[in-house]
């Protein structure tokens, strides 16, 4: 079933079908919010929150358009909105599992995760930590492939340049 379908279903007062949307986009919104505020834990309370605003905005959404990057873009609103209020007090990003890495080298690329930008920490969790190909990418942030292709190249210049001489 796709979006769309689900979607219309949910409008048509099917509340179990919100699961599938749920189920289908939990991993993404998760990696997509933690990449913005680097805590497992606002991540996921970020994650629910989009969820439950997309289910109480559903029947604004224009389902001629695609899904996936309204849903994004509410997800965002929300972390940078928490950060901006001050309710979330950014901590190193723990992205690194400690399997045969040195402790030095990991710590090392949190704080070089931490040092990029918002859009430059989230095209680098979608491809390397997310394994999503630039194809997807460019669909979930709704923005072309030479434009994935673009701000990755950028965004891991800036992180070798950053971790030279430091691992």
């Amino acid at each position: 079933m796709d979006d769309k379908e689900i979607i219309k279903k949910i409008r048509d007062g099917n509340k179990e079908a919100f699961k599938f949307i749920v189920e289908k986009y939990m991993k993404l919104a998760y990696s997509i919010a933690y990449s913005i505020v680097g805590s497992r834990e606002e991540a996921l309370d970020i994650s629910q929150e989009a969820f439950i605003k997309v289910y109480k905005n559903l029947k604004q959404f224009d389902i001629k358009r695609p899904f996936l990057p309204w849903f994004i873009k509410i997800l965002k609103n929300i972390a940078i909105d928490k950060i901006r209020k001050g309710k979330i007090k950014l901590i190193p990003l723990e992205v690194v599992e400690n399997k045969g890495i040195n402790q030095e080298i990991k710590l090392e690329l949190e704080r070089a995760l931490a040092n990029l930008n918002q859009e430059e920490r989230e095209i680098i969790f979608l491809r390397h930590f997310d394994g999503y190909s630039y194809k997807e990418i460019a669909e979930i942030l709704d923005i072309p492939i030479g434009t994935v292709m673009s701000r990755l190249f950028y965004a891991r210049k800036k992180l070798k340049k950053m971790l030279e001489g430091r691992i």
